[in-house]
């Protein structure tokens, strides 16, 4: 799944329910510890979620308290790490 695809998507939803995205760029850096330069280079180079998630600068310290149910599935409950990082970007 290209990170480039779904991230305007996010960014789009974001905005049809009142958000920014400005919002979105602040939940990525929070959950990444990435900068805006490096996420638009990975999207330029349309990479996947494990490449864009793999050099994160950090993952955000309080990250294991996200709860809920996201797209049917309880994110607490998701066993792949790198799934569970996907979902909670949504």
């Amino acid at each position: 799944m290209a990170f480039a695809a779904v991230y305007p998507l996010s960014v789009a939803k974001a905005e049809r329910t009142g958000r920014t995205r400005e919002e979105v760029h602040e939940i990525v850096h929070w959950l990444t510890g990435d900068e805006e330069t490096m996420r638009q280079e990975q999207i330029d180079k349309r990479v996947d979620f494990a490449t864009f998630l793999a050099p994160a600068p950090r993952i955000g310290p309080n990250v294991s308290r996200i709860r809920g149910v996201i797209r049917g599935y309880r994110v607490e409950e998701i066993e792949d790490p790198l799934m569970r990082q996907i979902r909670y970007l949504n």
